[in-house]
């Protein structure tokens, strides 16, 4: 005897429903009541009562339809009208109960890249001229044909043995990765409305925003005007991505980025930076893109540099993808194996899904909250921890040690093309993280070769890793065990999906990412010509075999 497995589904849900205690009329609404009835009409799926089958599909179909092919690609990828329209009701319905519309842009003013602002904003993000030593731009390791980052674990900011070589294959002149976190892209950054770098160090307040120039919950006067332009302060005071450690060494941020705007301007400043730039025109774009005729000495300064920059960032606006278009009403832009992972995606734990909305939410996919979810702890760390080489994320901010090891959500816009992924870029492939999210306590698992050596040293065989990051696995260890000290909310534990159910959840993330940012021709607003720029020091990137990117 057998019954419909979609029948089974409908009681389950049924029950679960009015456990609950929940009216008839709210039981039969429920998205997981909904679901069932509109399974019970997809193709037949039967479940053996008493573990026997009547001998019905022992190697044979009666004549019948083929069984669906499980694997992604498979024969049932195409599927029929029937099953085709079965997926699309499923995952309407959880669309609706969550409030997807496929717009994550909705009530953002965002810039053109053919704004002036914009344009300048692009010259002053590839200029080596806000790099303390002039050998690092923004743009080492946030550029557009490599995903608006650097596809590297761990970045290579100052003191690269080849400056303009960006991505796999750039190199510190000490062998290894001295930043201690992943980079993240700069694509659809101006979509955050709350918070940017991995710890919310800049973060959106009722009174302003707050940056790590002022104590935990207080505002910063000089932040900007906006998210992006806040954390634009910041890279070009850390030694390690553009600063060095040479430059206005014992310099308060303020004064690395007084001092940067000097030479900038091309005035003194108090630091005699007027001639520190041997080509200098940017007083003449700063007046085309502000419309001002004010002189550099008032014109240039950090405050209107970040803003410029912000600009720039906020145009990397990427979401015509697959997936809003298959919103947007084409059925046939995602493949039905992909409308099963979104399926898996959208539903809870509880429900028999993977959970993954509950931090990746919305439109943008991603609730700009902190979650401890205990990836890899590799690198050389934050300073934190009894050996200074651990990452203690959101507690670094908030000085919570309930804080401890959790990591801001990220957007799940174009995440195929922004490999490594996690804080500390660990993970190499959308499987290892979908994998680490179904099984988090078997993240130590990760250390046992030295596959993870080569990830932070760029060897090919690799020998010394143990040696360079003795904590590495002890640090994930606590991170493991940070799982078991914070609200489920605040956590992962673990989904119980099976290998066909990851590849599927992985196919839909691959619907995510937007065809122009894997097109050189497409992505060329964005990539200023070659040449030197108005300073002449213009970084003209190429890959690891010295082709331009």
């Amino acid at each position: 005897m057998t019954i419909q497995k979609s029948t089974i589904l409908l009681f389950t849900a049924v029950l679960a429903a009015c456990d609950a205690g929940d009216q008839i009329e709210d039981v039969i609404n429920t998205p997981a009541v909904q679901n069932a009835l509109l399974a019970i009409n997809s193709t037949p799926a039967t479940v053996p009562i008493n573990g026997q089958n009547n001998g019905q599909n022992n190697g044979q179909n009666n004549g019948q339809n083929p069984p669906p092919d499980p694997r992604p690609g498979g024969a049932d990828n195409r599927g029929n009208p029937q099953q085709n329209n079965n997926l699309d009701q499923q995952l309407q319905l959880l669309l609706n109960d969550q409030n997807i519309t496929g717009d994550p842009t909705t009530g953002l003013a965002l810039p053109s890249i053919d704004d002036p602002l914009s344009q300048l904003g692009m010259k002053l993000f590839y200029s080596r001229g806000l790099g303390g030593e002039m050998d690092t731009a923004c743009v080492s390791c946030h550029h557009p044909s490599l995903g608006g980052a650097d596809r590297l674990s761990l970045g290579v900011g100052v003191e690269a043995l080849e400056t303009d070589l960006l991505g796999p294959g750039r190199l510190n002149i000490s062998g290894t990765f001295p930043i201690p976190r992943n980079a993240p892209t700069t694509f659809n950054s101006g979509l955050y409305r709350s918070s940017l770098f991995w710890d919310s160090r800049v973060a959106q307040l009722d009174s302003g925003i707050r940056t790590p120039d002022v104590a935990f919950g207080t505002a910063d006067t000089q932040a900007g005007d906006s998210l992006l332009a806040a954390q634009a302060r910041f890279p070009v005071t850390s030694a390690e991505e553009m600063r060095t450690h040479r430059f206005e060494s014992n310099g308060s941020n303020a004064t690395v980025r007084n001092h940067l705007a000097a030479r900038i301007g091309g005035y003194d400043g108090g630091f005699n930076a007027q001639t520190e730039l041997d080509i200098n025109d940017w007083e003449v774009e700063f007046q085309t893109a502000f419309g001002s005729s004010e002189p550099a000495e008032t014109l240039v300064s950090y405050n209107n540099i970040a803003k410029a920059i912000s600009a720039y960032e906020s145009s990397q606006t990427f979401i015509a993808n697959p997936w809003k278009s298959y919103i947007d009403g084409n059925a046939s832009a995602i493949s039905n194996n992909a409308k099963r992972g979104a399926i898996l995606f959208f539903t809870a734990k509880e429900n028999g899904g993977g959970d993954c909305s509950r931090c990746h939410q919305g439109d943008l996919f991603s609730d700009e909250k902190h979650h401890v979810v205990a990836f890899p702890q590799i690198g050389p760390g934050k300073g934190d921890g009894e050996n200074g080489d651990d990452d203690f994320g959101l507690a670094r901010e908030t000085g919570n040690q309930f804080d401890r090891y959790k990591f801001r959500t990220p957007s799940l816009l174009n995440i195929a093309i922004t490999a490594p992924y996690g804080h500390s870029g660990a993970y190499q492939s959308l499987r290892q993280v979908v994998s680490h999210y179904n099984r988090p306590r078997n993240a130590l698992g990760f250390f046992d070769n030295n596959n993870w050596c080569r990830i932070i040293t760029a060897q090919d065989n690799p020998q010394n890793c143990d040696a360079l990051f003795p904590n590495a696995r002890s640090n994930t260890a606590l991170a493991q065990a940070a799982l078991d000290t914070v609200p489920r909310n605040d956590s992962i534990n673990g989904i119980d999906l099976n290998n066909n159910e990851i590849d599927q959840i992985v196919e839909f993330l691959q619907t995510l990412t937007d065809p122009c940012t894997q097109n050189r021709e497409c992505l060329a607003p964005w990539i200023p010509a070659a040449g030197g720029g108005p300073d002449g020091l213009r970084l003209n990137a190429v890959d690891q075999n010295g082709e331009p990117l």
